[in-house]
């Protein structure tokens, strides 16, 4: 028992005996760490590449969810270990910062702190280690830099967008339409992107989805597509060239703030009472009607009286329509949201060419969609799938390849995928490894044989025999000095990833090799393990 003093002379316990037997220190802890690290970078391992396979998560509560999104599986899997909850915390900033390359960026690291294992066994101190990782990744993303080629395109050429995004989705469950559904994210991305400053605002494009019909039926809808429908089953179905109001004052009568009772014994009271309330309502229609207004759309509710008095004087109305879509409509229609009837006028209504109910199939699901909105600065990608868990795999998918077009907007750099880029910088760092004195040299080496493990991956998931295919491609990258050559994961008879139109960010790319790195650093430094709950 370890015995202190503070500075009234009161003796307090630091750690009782029992704690500090549990404690695991020095390598037994780095290790440790590495087990933990490794077992979760293999789990993801399979979900990489065109061929990788899927994970079936269920929740405790019975929900089921199937995806290979290496952010998705690792945010579910409910990991225990810390420094598995590292690698969660990984996926996630690559997930935030690039969008794509989740389960990369986890096997990446995986194989970095493998490497480790082995150099902690030959006695090399694990901050020497993290040195020599940190150098070999300026060397490797250096080396990205140079390998990197500028695709150039405009609004009316956008065959290099649409050829990335189909890279992206080709490992996804729409694989069998990534053209479409390339084409569809790319029209999304260049209709609000603002391409004289390079950015793009993802929380413009909204992915929506109803369960039913085919993957096929996923299109763009130039407008916005709300989930609700006419509030009355009598209004008009289709309404062409119509001004909007949008309100987030309810259609209801006035209540007293104060608690009240109203007596009422005769029938003259009652009339009274139901005129006064039905004039109130008249007046709110009336107002809109004298703005100018062909359609509302309210935030709240409509009491049933108002409900009735909308249809009979021919306007129809949309209610209970949620904050952040009313604000999109705003955007796109050039609306302005209104707080009370008595500022509505017609230079605070939005237009719109075309809005419609639509059904589907035999259920009494209904949904609004607005198109020919003069301001295109908020559009709607309106996903089908023949169950749930296949219409929110088709949605992480498409968020996906949205990140990777953005990404492309906001920088034109492009490296080639396929494991081609990784072998260029494993055979970069390894170069660069003979010209560094001392035991940093081990260290860029691992970091060298590490990024083989992307491209080995690749090839065990697509079927082929890895260690054959990887040395077969890296002796040419070697003969040939041609950056460009991968694993032929689909079988087409070229390893030049340029022919295959296989194509990733660079910016990914390199985001990959940071973040595998930094973490990789992180948990070498770590020592001692200590946990509280089990002092006690």
């Amino acid at each position: 028992m370890s015995l202190a003093f503070d500075d009234y002379g009161r003796p307090f316990i630091i750690l009782r005996e029992q704690g500090s037997k549990s404690r695991v220190r020095g390598t037994e802890a780095v290790k440790a760490n590495i087990l933990a690290a490794k077992t979760v970078a293999r789990t993801l391992r399979s979900s990489l590449g065109p061929k990788g396979m899927d994970k079936m998560l269920q929740s405790p509560d019975g929900d089921v969810t199937i995806t290979n999104d290496g952010a998705t599986i690792l945010e579910q899997m409910e990991v225990q270990h810390q420094i598995g909850k590292l690698l969660v915390e990984l996926s996630k900033s690559q997930d935030h910062e690039i969008g794509d390359g989740t389960t990369g960026v986890v096997v990446l690291a995986g194989s970095l702190l493998e490497q480790a294992e082995s150099l902690l066994d030959m006695g090399i101190h694990p901050l020497r280690i993290a040195e020599g990782y940190e150098m070999a990744c300026k060397v490797a993303t250096a080396h990205l830099d140079s390998i990197a080629t500028k695709w150039d395109f405009s609004p009316e050429e956008v065959e290099p967008l649409v050829q990335t995004c189909m890279t992206t989705l080709s490992s996804k469950v729409v694989g069998r339409l990534k053209r479409q559904m390339a084409e569809i994210c790319v029209k999304a991305v260049l209709a609000v992107a603002d391409l004289p400053r390079r950015d793009v605002n993802l929380d413009l494009i909204k992915v929506e989805g109803k369960v039913g019909g085919a993957m096929e039926d996923t299109r763009l809808v130039e407008g916005i597509v709300i989930d609700k429908d006419f509030s009355h089953p009598q209004m008009p179905k289709e309404l062409k060239d119509v001004k909007i109001a949008i309100l987030t004052c309810p259609f209801e009568a006035p209540k007293p703030k104060t608690k009240h009772k109203v007596d009422i014994d005769t029938v003259e009271k009652f009339e009274s009472l139901r005129h006064a309330e039905q004039q109130y309502f008249i007046d709110m229609v009336q107002k809109c009607k004298d703005a100018g207004a062909g359609l509302i759309i309210c935030q709240w509710g409509f009491e049933d009286e108002a409900n009735h008095l909308l249809m009979h004087h021919n306007l129809p109305a949309i209610r209970w329509v949620g904050g952040v879509e009313i604000e999109l409509l705003a955007m796109a229609t050039g609306a302005r949201i209104v707080p009370r009837f008595e500022e509505l006028s017609p230079d605070k209504l939005g237009f719109a060419k075309c809005v419609r109910e639509v059904g589907y199939g035999t259920t009494k699901e209904r949904s609004i969609i607005i198109e020919g909105c003069p301001n295109l600065s908020a559009v709607t990608i309106w996903v089908r799938g023949g169950n749930r868990m296949v219409l929110d795999e088709v949605r992480r998918s498409l968020h996906d390849a949205l990140c990777v077009a953005r990404n492309l907007v906001r920088d034109n750099s492009i490296v080639y995928g396929g494991g081609s880029a990784e072998i260029a910088c494993s055979l970069a760092v390894e170069a660069a490894a003979d010209k560094v004195v001392g035991v940093e040299q081990y260290a860029m080496r691992a970091f060298a044989d590490a990024l083989e493990a992307v491209p080995l991956a690749l090839a065990e998931n697509s079927g082929l025999p890895s260690i054959e295919s990887l040395t077969a491609v890296k002796a040419r990258q070697l003969a040939e000095s041609n950056p460009h050559l991968g694993i032929d994961c689909n079988d087409v008879g070229t390893n030049d990833m340029r022919e295959q139109n296989v194509f990733e960010t660079l910016i990914g790319k390199r985001q990959q090799m940071f973040l595998a790195t930094q973490v990789c650093k992180m948990i070498l430094k770590i020592d001692d393990i200590i946990q509280p709950s089990q002092y006690d």
